[in-house]
């Protein structure tokens, strides 16, 4: 997503770069969805992996996110010829007859869930889906989706300072047998060690409308950051390090997203599997970083307005 204009200008080439050097690590799984910069990512995607064996990379893809031409949100559209026609695109721009897990971005509020699945179910009995995802639902949309039809996973944020999914989702997944996939493990970079007080953000970086990273709440979040960064320092590993070993060790269920946008970044994120959390050390980090010791939302009010994943 971070290469598709969503945090501001990426450099192409870098971008590419990066994920040819992530399939390169052993890296599988590359995520992306129709609506990062409007088919601009899907396009970047496909030329980073021409040549490539299709069974050496798995690709999720979301959709249903609807965008004006100035780039505005318009809202959901997950009805069943709506899920159709986004994957049609899909497959030509990323050049594949298939994509691996195929999710709805957010739930439609107009749509029965047990519709938007049923209408993926379809194509993946034609072949041109192999599973089943989901993201940002809460525990009784995910219990109606998995009696439609197997669900593989729920992609959902999850990092030491957004831990909401604990308290009913990850229950209910595991319950299920579905998996976790964890993005926002660094909260766009918020605890990655990186960011400092005084940056400034563009107007079209999304972190400039996030309550998280706004000035009345920044300064009170990198104080959290601080205190990751004396227990990575005892460690010898780097804050972002740390943070995606935290999401990594909660368990094998759940597969951290990684959002590096160029190999430098990659090649530290990749360090978190160079060594591992003992249960003293993971309890450390939640004395260091309590649950909701974040302060602001992780996304703007209308956002989080619409996330049924926040219903529990």
């Amino acid at each position: 997503m971070g290469m598709s204009g969503i945090y501001g200008p990426a450099d192409r080439a870098e971008s590419i770069a990066t994920i040819q050097a992530a399939l390169d690590a052993g890296v599988n799984l590359i995520d992306t969805g129709d609506f990062y910069g409007m088919g601009h990512n899907e396009l970047l995607i496909a030329e980073a992996v021409r040549g490539r064996s299709r069974e050496d990379y798995m690709l999720s893809v979301k959709f249903g996110g609807q965008r004006g031409p100035e780039g505005a949100v318009l809202g959901y559209d997950a009805s069943p010829p709506a899920v159709k026609t986004a994957l049609a695109y899909s497959l030509t721009r990323l050049r594949v007859d298939h994509v691996d897990v195929y999710r709805p971005a957010r739930l439609d509020p107009k749509v029965p869930i047990e519709e938007t699945v049923g209408a993926i179910a379809e194509l993946v009995e034609a072949g041109y889906v192999r599973h089943i995802g989901l993201s940002e639902v809460g525990a009784e949309t995910i219990g109606r989706a998995a009696a439609t039809h197997p669900i593989c996973d729920v992609q959902i944020e999850y990092s030491l300072i957004s831990r909401g999914l604990e308290q009913a989702i990850l229950p209910r997944c595991r319950e299920l047998g579905i998996a976790i996939t964890a993005y926002g493990v660094l909260s766009r970079g918020l605890i990655s060690g990186h960011f400092s007080a005084d940056r400034e953000l563009s107007a079209r970086d999304f972190r400039s409308h996030a309550p998280r990273f706004s000035a009345e709440h920044r300064e009170q979040n990198l104080v959290l950051v601080d205190a990751l960064r004396e227990l990575a320092a005892a460690k010898g590993v780097s804050v972002a390090q740390i943070a995606i070993a935290w999401v990594l060790a909660r368990g094998d269920d759940i597969v951290a997203l990684v959002g590096a946008r160029t190999r430098e970044r990659l090649v530290e994120a990749l360090g978190a599997l160079d060594f591992e959390l003992g249960a003293e050390d993971i309890a450390e980090l939640e004395r260091a970083v309590p649950p909701d010791a974040a302060v602001g939302e992780r996304y703007p009010q209308q956002a989080m307005a619409v996330l049924d994943s926040e219903r529990g």
